[in-house]
């Protein structure tokens, strides 16, 4: 890896394009090098983990909402349309709407993958654009299920790159800043685009999905799905643009009035942001983790040392009025984004949507420890979010900082960096009770690390009764085929839902 100095530039110096972060992102993503067989595998894995997500959300509100707006418009000229998950694969749209209306779906339960560093993201975000693209320009353009592997391959390393360098949430700035570039160079990489073209759809990209952090404070709304699928949205239009040969504000990270300058750290900030060499294989997905439960990232590592002390302690079950306090020591992010430290009354608020649940920790470390698991959908309902000695028990739990965890959290060593924390629980009668935990156990240095089986396992567990067991084994095994896949078969990466299951959009918008 390459580590490139970026910062802000006065309008005299004249920053050279191919001196500029987005052209450096362009030559990344235009670079011929094979993946290697290592990453190919993961990107099956996430492909079939985008997809169990979206199968277990297609009936909630905003997927509802979304195929709405999407089956509203037809599928554009010049290619074949793109597969809106849950219907046939002959009801296409628009590639645009169809990373819309999927990456509603694959973000709507938080429960896909995931990668933590000086930012925040969910890297599975990139793969419903590159896939409704793919399927779009599959035949115009001759391209196969290598392509679409390479244009993933792409998508995870941009954007882990990015959140290894540049932090956004200090400056509450909405992590999907770094999505719509890594979508656009991802995008660029399946249809063999030039470096020119690419470097201004990553331009445009990234100066459209600039957005606050607002969508992830106080009382969360159906927008969090939304946010992803709206910055995949934007960057297959940024390339259509770029495309047509219309260009963008350069340069975008380092211009006097331009990202760093004023939306970041200011023009005396400089930021070093690694990216391969050329010729050096893109390998960043396999730096990524993906979730066993349907929650914040941050919160995985608390629901599995909750369920041990569940099972350790089961006077903590029974006798839930002995507990005296419920102290959580964890990093700083955990603390400020997910814990008491965010300063969020509705992190403790039973009637609170299911956005904002997911987003506490006090709440979710209270259900996992009472129940000793946790559900997608149940841990999360107004009845077990209001059950009186849960609201009771709840009230008691608080985070704190603590510096040696935010060390880890920021560490560079994979084998200490952590997103876990140590927890005290106080007894009325003075008995304290520690433990901690590192990592997630599905981490891969966690206890129990997800391989192939657990991917296919999670979709199994998420997909049945929404798909049923002949549609879940003929996606699984096209899935699997990705990287053979044939331009006619690349719309067969779409799952459709049992007849009759879906609930209708109600025809309540514009379109």
């Amino acid at each position: 890896m390459k580590q490139h100095e970026v910062r802000t530039y006065k309008s005299e110096e004249n920053l050279a394009r191919e001196d500029q972060l987005a052209w450096k992102i362009a030559q990344v993503a235009t670079d011929p090098v094979e993946v290697t067989e290592e990453v190919t595998d993961m990107v099956i894995n996430r492909v079939i983990d985008n997809a169990s997500v979206a199968a277990a959300s297609l009936n909630r509100a905003p997927i509802v909402a979304a195929r709405g707006q999407a089956t509203s418009h037809p599928a554009s000229k010049h290619g074949e349309g793109a597969t809106i998950f849950g219907l046939a694969e002959a009801e296409r749209t628009s590639p645009e709407w169809a990373a819309w209306v999927n990456g509603v779906a694959v973000r709507e339960l938080d429960f896909h993958d995931t990668f933590l560093a000086a930012d925040y993201s969910h890297p599975g975000d990139n793969i419903p654009s590159i896939v409704a693209v793919a399927q779009h320009a599959a035949k115009s353009k001759g391209l196969t299920g290598n392509e679409l592997v390479r244009g993933i391959a792409t998508g995870y390393e941009i954007q882990v790159d990015l959140v290894k360098a540049i932090c956004l949430h200090e400056h509450k700035i909405d992590h999907v800043a770094h999505l719509g570039p890594s979508a656009a160079a991802g995008i660029g990489t399946l249809l063999g685009l030039d470096t020119e073209t690419i470097f201004q759809a990553v331009g445009q990209a990234l100066h459209t999905t600039t957005a606050t952090r607002q969508s992830r404070k106080g009382e969360i709304s159906t927008w969090k799905a939304h946010a992803p699928a709206f910055a995949g949205k934007m960057a297959v239009e940024a390339v259509d643009r770029a495309m047509r040969g219309q260009t963008s504000p350069t340069p975008i990270y380092e211009g006097e009035d331009g990202f760093i300058a004023w939306l970041l750290s200011g023009p005396t900030a400089r930021y070093s942001v690694p990216l391969p060499e050329q010729g050096e294989a893109k390998r960043a997905i396999l730096d990524t983790y993906t979730k066993e439960h349907s929650a914040e990232y941050q919160a995985q590592a608390w629901i599995d040392l909750a369920r041990k002390l569940h099972r350790e302690h089961p006077e903590l079950v029974q006798h839930p009025e002995s507990i005296k306090s419920v102290l959580i020591k964890t990093s700083h992010h955990t603390h400020y984004v997910i814990g008491s430290g965010a300063n969020d009354p509705q992190k403790y608020d039973p009637t609170a949507s299911r956005e904002t649940l997911d987003h506490s920790i006090p709440f979710i470390f209270t259900v996992a420890l009472q129940d000793g698991a946790w559900h997608h959908v149940d841990s999360y309902s107004p009845e077990r979010a209001g059950r009186p000695d849960t609201v009771e028990l709840w009230q008691k739990v608080t985070t704190v900082e603590d510096a040696e965890w935010t060390r880890r959290y920021h560490s560079l060593d994979i084998s200490e960096k952590a997103f876990g924390g140590a927890v005290e629980i106080e007894l009325n009668d003075g008995t304290v009770i520690r433990d901690e935990i590192a990592v997630a156990d599905a981490h891969p240095l966690g206890a129990r690390p997800f391989a192939r089986e657990q991917y296919i396992e999670k979709f199994r567990t998420l997909a049945t009764d929404i798909l049923g067991e002949a549609e879940v084994n003929r996606f699984l095994d096209v899935a699997q085929r990705l990287p053979e896949l044939k331009a006619e078969e690349l719309g067969q990466l779409n799952i459709v839902a049992a007849e009759g299951l879906l609930i209708p959009s109600p025809n309540t918008g514009l379109f």
